[in-house]
């Protein structure tokens, strides 16, 4: 796609502004106020409001390579994806938040491979956030497991550590705790658009639509 391209797409945008302009200038003069936080993967072919059909202002959205949730960390580096946890949960007080892994994640099958170009220092530092994953993964499979097989269970088995990690931030354990927030883990399936979710108390990743109340950590 090239410029020409995206200025047409453009373009077409601006109609879809046009008949939706009372709603869109809504949200500049009373602000921002989305229902939930989601947090996924920067692959371009994960796009949450095309997946979900939801709506400008409803999602506060974080990608970054994986949909990783590092730990929380007190100190005064730059942490852009804590950062934005903090303004969503903290300023525009969502009421949930959706940690979106999805299947053939390019973050995922790198922890499988040997990363020793310089030039991806920081890719590889951000990768150790699944190593946890892929430990687990070769603990229930082993290590000679298909590698496809490794690749779908450690995609799940990250979202749930994400969700572990997602708690160590104080503004949110608050939340949680207190019932203001509820916090979900999502696996969006790139081959048939279908979207499932984790369910604690089965331990299993179940469909979406079969899920009929979202108020607990599943």
């Amino acid at each position: 796609m090239n410029l020409e391209e995206y200025a047409h797409g453009n373009e077409l945008f601006k109609s879809y502004f046009k008949k939706n302009r009372e709603s869109l200038l809504k949200l500049v003069s009373s602000g921002q106020s989305p229902k939930a936080l989601f947090i996924g993967c920067s692959d371009s072919r994960v796009i949450p409001d095309l997946m979900i059909q939801s709506d400008p202002g409803d999602l506060f959205v974080i990608r970054n390579v994986g949909n990783f949730v590092p730990p929380y960390k007190p100190d005064e580096d730059y942490h852009a994806t804590a950062s934005g946890i903090e303004y969503a949960v903290g300023v525009l007080n969502v009421k949930k938040i959706i940690i979106c892994g999805h299947t053939h994640c390019g973050a995922i099958s790198s922890l499988y491979k040997d990363i020793s170009d310089p030039s991806l220092i920081h890719t590889k530092k951000w990768l150790e956030l699944g190593n946890s994953a892929k430990m687990n993964a070769i603990l229930s499979l082993g290590a000679d497991a298909n590698k496809d097989q490794l690749y779908r269970l450690t995609e799940k088995l990250s979202v749930m550590k994400q969700l572990e990690n997602i708690l160590t931030y104080p503004l949110v354990k608050k939340a949680f705790e207190a019932s203001e927030l509820s916090i979900h883990g999502w696996l969006y399936d790139i081959e048939t658009g279908e979207i499932k979710y984790y369910n604690a108390e089965a331990y299993e990743f179940s469909p979406l639509k079969d899920l009929a109340n979202m108020n607990d950590i599943s």
